[in-house]
């Protein structure tokens, strides 16, 4: 049987050796900007429109399918202990939080991340429009996991209109810098290795 190729991400481009120290650095790195980015965040309804999918989207390209969904279940396992600020300011802190009408978002981080680094292993992430669809792959698994949850809480015709449509545009803007970051980060390697 053929072995998939798998391309290094930038993690292991920037961090050859793999060690489980320079792993878990990295994993906990991600987790903290994922919470950093929640602090970024003003609230439209019932779902607050945060930095986090930036965060959650270069957590899987930077790091890859698994490294980047250990990211976001650290992010998770530290929020649920109910530090105040973690996720997204202004809103329950702790386990409530991923059992309200906001968590199927956040537990869709794990899947955004895998996604996109699955995506970024396969070679998606040196070059703008490949990227942009591994965000946008990454994102739609958010979205599954968002809406699905939302869903419990909201009327089923209000759905969209209040856990997608309000997002696009923020969305768009965030994907398209990730998509900018990750090819741009590779040209700035290349050059730098010159």
């Amino acid at each position: 049987m053929e072995k998939t190729l798998r391309y290094p991400v930038l993690a292991d481009t920037i961090i050859p050796k793999k060690r489980l120290l320079t792993d878990a650095v990295a994993v906990l790195g991600f987790a903290l900007l994922t919470a950093a980015s929640a602090q970024i965040s003003f609230w439209i309804g019932p779902v607050p429109i945060t930095g986090q999918t930036f965060a959650v989207l270069l957590a899987g390209a930077f790091l890859g399918s698994t490294r980047g969904a250990l990211s976001q279940l650290t992010y998770l396992a530290i929020g649920a202990t109910g530090i105040p600020f973690w996720f997204a300011a202004g809103g329950v802190p702790g386990i409530a939080r991923l059992l309200g009408p906001t968590g199927g978002y956040l537990i869709g981080f794990v899947a955004g991340a895998f996604v996109t680094g699955w995506l970024a292993e396969k070679g998606w992430d040196r070059h703008f429009w490949k990227t942009a669809l591994a965000m946008l792959a990454g994102n739609a698994a958010i979205y599954t996991f968002g809406l699905s949850r939302l869903a419990c809480f909201v009327p089923s015709d209000s759905v969209l209109k209040l856990g997608l449509y309000p997002f696009i545009a923020g969305d768009a803007i965030k994907l398209i810098a990730a998509s900018l970051t990750l090819p741009g980060s590779w040209q700035l390697l290349k050059y730098l290795r010159k």
